[in-house]
């Protein structure tokens, strides 16, 4: 409904047949409208649909705050947010400046909302609409203090004369002012202890002391946290009657298969690949960027508790598409094709997103551990095509006792001399058809030559950012 004809007085409000509910019947309430519609409820969430989806939808059908659990990148605070869009799009409220919060109409919970209610013909009781997207607030638990998100004396207010004793003297923090809406904590375990009361408070009692006075009113708020398992698990991080009064834990997990992690990728990358320098990305790339995650999120020189997000593959697909759109525009290609060479620069975008194992990495740099899972990854995806595709073919080509170099910036016709003849295995080997364009040729290549190099088939020299690939090794 416009803005301009919702009801603007409480007696107009009544008139209009609108009914009062808690914040977690209107979020149950419109969650079973739109799943009788057939509506996608989670819109961009890519592979909870067996697992996480259906834990949150009992959740909010048993009306629990919840918990997500999981290690980072794993969409928690996505997940949370999303939950607005089970909300009435306008939520009315008294509109009067002494009030707080945005008091329900119909039942004020504030002295200031029930004295206006009180003394006012409903002709003259104002109302104003209260938009979904402001319903929503969440904080970062490190740093947060008692006074953010309960409250706090007013220290102007007791100078102007209020009295300490009265409501009006409180300056209330986001948990009150999120009445009627959702709050969300983000890192729980980092949450004061003093705050973590606090909050199991008003979970099960739905009150609150500031400085000695008792808060004793209804506050309707759906509770929402995330935490790590290493840390919320931990003795002592999370007090044991605030996890005892959480309605649900919901645990996510990362793609359980590479071709998620890339669907992921692809979406949150958000990359356009057209336009005057345009990249074709051809799929074995993917899979490589996204191995190469899965192989980091296993190895054992990496502290699994950390974990390693989605925000590591999103980044090096950026990297290596930024990589190969700078090689079309200084040489003048088109389209620009991610090669293996391109990985140099994930470097910059995967360093400091890994936590390296400090018994497990025996004194390895972040470098050094990054080369092995490069190396893990590439060696895998190679695997898996010569399996299913052979390659014996194309083996051939690089069999001849000849010193390959490649380069993010050798132009793809310098590879044109390996491969006098384009066996026709090209064509069905990949997703793309390398006898048809340079720079797709060179990119498919390099995924060959890096191949039989990471599993130990041929020699490699690396220097002044030219890899120099021995074929004379090949056996």
């Amino acid at each position: 409904m416009p803005a301009a004809q919702l009801p603007q007085t409480l007696e107009q409000l009544r008139a209009s047949g609108w009914q009062s509910r808690s914040v977690k019947d209107e979020v149950r309430g419109n969650f079973l409208r739109l799943l009788a519609e057939g509506a996608e409820l989670f819109p961009g969430i890519v592979g909870y649909d067996d697992t996480v989806v259906p834990e949150i939808n009992i959740a909010l059908l048993a009306g629990h705050d919840m918990l997500f659990l999981g290690e980072k990148g794993q969409a928690k605070s996505r997940l949370m947010r999303q939950l607005v869009r089970f909300l009435d799009e306008q939520l009315p409220y008294l509109d009067d400046p002494a009030i707080p919060f945005h008091d329900d109409p119909y039942r004020p919970i504030s002295r200031a909302g029930k004295r206006l209610v009180a003394d006012r013909a409903p002709a003259d009781v104002p109302i104003a609409w209260w938009p979904r997207e402001e319903r929503y607030a969440e904080r970062l638990a490190p740093g947060t203090k008692f006074a953010d998100i309960i409250g706090e004396i007013d220290p102007a207010k007791l100078a102007g004369g209020t009295s300490m004793a009265s409501e009006e003297a409180l300056h209330f923090g986001l948990i009150p002012r999120l009445h009627r809406g959702i709050f969300a904590m983000n890192e729980l375990p980092e949450l004061d202890e003093l705050v973590q009361v606090g909050m199991f408070n008003i979970l099960e009692e739905r009150d609150v002391q500031i400085r000695g006075y008792p808060v004793k009113f209804d506050i309707d708020v759906m509770l929402l946290f995330s935490a790590n398992p290493s840390t919320y698990n931990r003795s002592g991080k999370v007090i044991p009657q605030l996890k005892d009064r959480i309605g649900a834990v919901i645990h996510t997990h990362y793609p359980r298969e590479r071709d998620l992690g890339i669907r992921v990728a692809e979406q949150e990358a958000g990359i356009d690949l057209g336009g005057e320098w345009p990249v074709v990305v051809p799929y074995f790339m993917k899979e490589i960027l996204e191995q190469i995650t899965i192989a980091a999120r296993k190895s054992k020189f990496i502290d699994q508790q950390s974990g390693v997000s989605a925000r590591f593959s999103i980044a090096n697909l950026k990297t290596a598409v930024a990589s190969a759109r700078q090689r079309g525009v200084r040489l003048g290609e088109q389209p620009s094709v991610p090669r293996i060479s391109d990985l140099g620069h994930i470097y910059a975008s995967s360093l400091g997103k890994l936590e390296l194992d400090l018994m497990g990495s025996h004194q390895m740099t972040e470098r050094q551990v990054l080369d092995s899972v490069i190396a893990e990854a590439i060696a895998t995806v190679f695997e898996e095509y010569v399996e299913k595709h052979g390659l014996d073919e194309i083996a051939k080509v690089f069999g001849e006792g000849v010193k390959v170099e490649v380069g993010d910036m050798v132009p793809s016709a310098a590879y044109e001399t390996l491969v006098a003849d384009v066996p026709a295995v090209w064509e069905r080997a990949f997703e793309v058809n390398a006898s048809q364009d340079p720079a797709i040729r060179a990119s498919c290549i390099e995924f060959i030559l890096a191949g039989l190099y990471a599993t130990e088939r041929i020699s490699r020299l690396q220097q002044h950012g030219h890899t120099i690939y021995d074929t004379r090794g090949f056996r």
